[in-house]
C-alpha cells in the first residue's frame, strides 16, 4: 500500500525533527510523542520508514539479521534455512496494548512442542522489529512492566529468553516511538527519562496549515499512487539528505566548549545523571550531519534541547510554567553567562 508521504505532512516540526534525528543515530534512543488525537504521529513514523533506504535481508529471516554484520550471524538460527539476500522496507512494528511478555520477547513453539517433541523457540516482536521502528500507541496505558523489558532491551540491543529450557539470544535494535494523549495517564518519571527525545503535538491553530491538511489528505485517499508519485522527489531529497548525515556522522566533531554548554544547561536545569546530556549532544551532532557540517555549534545544541531535556525536569509546585519554558530560560541564562564570559 501507498503510504503518506513523510515530506507531506503539513507542520509538526519538532516531531519530524526528532524522528529524522533518530533515524540518522538510533543511540539517540526512542521518541515520545504527546499529543491530541489525529496529528499525524502514527502517519509520521510510518512515512519515515517508507522514505528511508530499504535493509538487506535474507528470506525467510524471523529476526530481519543483517547479512553484512558478522556478529549477527551466530545469533540467527535461521540463517541455514533463510533464503536469497533481498531487500526490504524498514519494519515499522505495532505493539499493542495488552501484550503479554511471551508476545513481546518471545516464547516456546507450543504447537510444534506437542506435536514432535521439539523444542522450537517462537520469536517475539522485538525480533520483527529489528533494524526498524517499535510504535506503541498509548504508551502511557502500557503496563509498566512491559515498557521495563522494552526500553531494557532496546538500549541493549539484545533480546535474551531463559525460560521453559530455552535460551535463546537475538539481535534487537530498533527505535521505540511512544504515543499518547496526556489527559489518559502520564508516564512514570522513570520511565520518561529512558526516552531519548520527547515532543508534543497539537491541532494546528493556524486555518492555512488546516486547509492544507485536508487538501492533501484528500488528494492522497483519492489517488494514493498518484499522490505518493507527486511528492516523490521530495521524498528522495530527504532520504539523500539522510543517508549522507549517516555517513558524516562518525566525523563530526563536538568541540570542548559545545560539550561544556551541555553540561552547563545540564546543571542549570538540574536533569537527574549524564543520559539527559548525553542524548543533548548526540541529538545535536545528528541536526549538524543533517545539515552536513563536520563540528557542533550552539544553534544545534538550542534546537535540541528542547526534544531532549523537556520530559527530564521534575515537577516545580513553585514554579507554575511549563517545562519547555524552563528549558528556554535556561537557554537564554546560559548563552547570556557564555556570552558575558
Amino acid at each position: 500500500m501507498a503510504v503518506f508521504p513523510f515530506s507531506a505532512i503539513v507542520g509538526q516540526d519538532d516531531m519530524k525533527r526528532a524522528l529524522t534525528a533518530v533515524a540518522i543515530d538510533p543511540t539517540i534512543g526512542g521518541v515520545l510523542i504527546f499529543g491530541d488525537r489525529g496529528t499525524g504521529k502514527s502517519t509520521a513514523v510510518r512515512a519515515l520508514a517508507a522514505s528511508l533506504p530499504p535493509i538487506d535481508a535474507y528470506e525467510g529471516c524471523r529476526y530481519n539479521c543483517n547479512p553484512a554484520d558478522p556478529a549477527e550471524a551466530g545469533a540467527c538460527a535461521d540463517r541455514g534455512r533463510a533464503g536469497k539476500k533481498s531487500r526490504q522496507t524498514v519494519p515499522v512494528v505495532d505493539l499493542p496494548l495488552g501484550v503479554t511478555e511471551d508476545r513481546v520477547v518471545g516464547a516456546l513453539d507450543l504447537e510444534r512442542a506437542l506435536a514432535t517433541g521439539e523444542k522450537v523457540f517462537e520469536p517475539g516482536l522485538l525480533a520483527k522489529a529489528h533494524r526498524g521502528f517499535l510504535y506503541i500507541d498509548e504508551v502511557n496505558l502500557l503496563e509498566d512492566h512491559i515498557v521495563d523489558i522494552l526500553l531494557d532491551v532496546a538500549a541493549s540491543g539484545v533480546n535474551v529468553v531463559e525460560r521453559e529450557g530455552l535460551s535463546v539470544r537475538h539481535p534487537a535494535r530498533f527505535v521505540i516511538v511512544g504515543s499518547g494523549n496526556p489527559e489518559e495517564g502520564e508516564l512514570r518519571p522513570q520511565l520518561l527519562d529512558r526516552f531519548g527525545l520527547a515532543v508534543d503535538v497539537k491541532t494546528p491553530d493556524n486555518l492555512a496549515d488546516r486547509v492544507e491538511i485536508l487538501k492533501r489528505r484528500d488528494a492522497y485517499e483519492r489517488d494514493r499512487d498518484g499522490f505518493v508519485d507527486a511528492w516523490k522527489k521530495d521524498g528522495e531529497r530527504n532520504r539523500r539528505r539522510i543517508v549522507a548525515a549517516r555517513k558524516l556522522l562518525p566525523d563530526v566533531d563536538v568541540p570542548e566548549d559545545i560539550l561544556s554548554l551541555v553540561a552547563h544547561i545540564g546543571m542549570t536545569l538540574g536533569t537527574d545523571g549524564a543520559r539527559g546530556e548525553l542524548t543533548l549532544m548526540r541529538t545535536a551532532r545528528a541536526f549538524a550531519a543533517l545539515e552536513g557540517r563536520q563540528c557542533v555549534t550552539q544553534a544545534d545544541v538550542q534546537s535540541a534541547a528542547p526534544l531532549a531535556l523537556t520530559h527530564r525536569l521534575r515537577r516545580d509546585p513553585l514554579d507554575e510554567t511549563g517545562s519547555g519554558v524552563r528549558v528556554a530560560r535556561a537557554l537564554q541564562s546560559v548563552f547570556e553567562a557564555d556570552a558575558a564570559a
